[in-house]
């Protein structure tokens, strides 16, 4: 288990529990049932009442956990007939943007998802989640093949922004962006994004232009990373948390500002500790979704999900 600096005393505890586990493999005999008992229910009351209270940094610090289920780790298991397309047909392959053809509980949807990776191997395969544009025009790609057979597309966002590098610019990152973002809110069938982890800026933006936008408990959703925004208006990323704190990026926050359709609960202590029971909650709240949108028109599908983006900031 990776914990977190605010999870130490739950650390402490749980060291504990191995201890005593570990000494009563070495003499049988030892009776700790009792004392593991108690240190167990501490250390659950303990993990509810951290995460009941997690501040805006501490939830940027949650959502970026290493232990956290990425993409890949999703589409595994609630995909059937799981089929990546490569290349954005211009250029060349992206691996940061997973995206292509699958069904979804036995119906044939499309998907973009944004692959972080879980080690080092595979986070340098995926660079870290940050796409490049071929990325983005793979997943316009996508997103007009979903139009033109009418297929629901799903999306999951887990990115701290765009690739900000020369080569993605040389190559045209911002409208790359742009384009992606339009091609979504020109789509003629259901769409549903999900923020699963860090959704940063335009990076995030691009293939969350849809009719629905879930977001897990514990996941955040930005203009800009705090540290960023923090060198910006403080010239120092020490100011990290106090910019998470002003920049209302949590999940709670969003669904105030109604920027938002939902919030996935994650199981205690987030969803690096139940991997699985996270990953089920998603499927069923995309699932529901899917039924509110059935028997809607690819015109109405087009003209709710503008005007779902032009009221955002009206009544504030």
């Amino acid at each position: 288990m990776h914990y977190l600096d605010f999870e130490r005393p739950i650390a402490e505890l749980e060291g504990k529990i191995v201890e005593l586990r570990t000494l009563a493999q070495a003499d049988p005999a030892m009776d700790i049932d009792a004392e593991v008992a108690k240190l167990q229910t501490r250390a659950g009351q303990m993990v509810r009442d951290t995460y009941a209270r997690l501040s805006p940094w501490q939830k940027v610090q949650v959502a970026r956990h290493p232990g956290r289920p990425h993409f890949l780790d999703y589409a595994r298991t609630i995909f059937e007939d799981f089929s990546p397309l490569a290349g954005d047909r211009q250029f060349g392959e992206d691996q940061a943007v997973v995206a292509g053809l699958a069904r979804f509980r036995g119906r044939p949807v499309a998907f973009i998802g944004q692959e972080r990776g879980n080690d080092t191997q595979s986070r340098l395969k995926h660079n870290f989640g940050m796409a490049m544009p071929e990325g983005y025009r793979k997943a316009i790609r996508v997103l007009e093949m979903a139009d033109r057979f009418g297929l629901p597309v799903l999306s999951f966002v887990d990115t701290s922004g765009a690739f900000p590098g020369v080569t993605a610019e040389e190559r045209g990152q911002a409208e790359a962006i742009a384009r992606s973002i339009d091609a979504g809110l020109s789509l003629r069938a259901p769409f549903i994004a999900t923020i699963i982890g860090e959704g940063g800026s335009g990076g995030a933006i691009a293939i969350a232009a849809a009719n629905r936008v879930y977001m897990l408990e514990h996941a955040v959703y930005s203009v800009i990373s705090p540290e960023g925004a923090a060198s910006i208006l403080w010239r120092s990323a020490d100011k990290a948390q106090e910019a998470a704190t002003a920049l209302k990026i949590t999940a709670q926050d969003l669904q105030e500002l109604k920027l938002i359709d939902a919030i996935i609960p994650e199981p205690e202590g987030g969803a690096h500790r139940a991997p699985q029971a996270t990953i089920n909650a998603v499927a069923d709240q995309i699932a529901r979704g899917l039924s509110e949108m059935d028997g809607m028109s690819g015109e109405q599908f087009l003209k709710s999900r503008r005007e779902k983006f032009l009221a955002m900031g009206r009544s504030l």
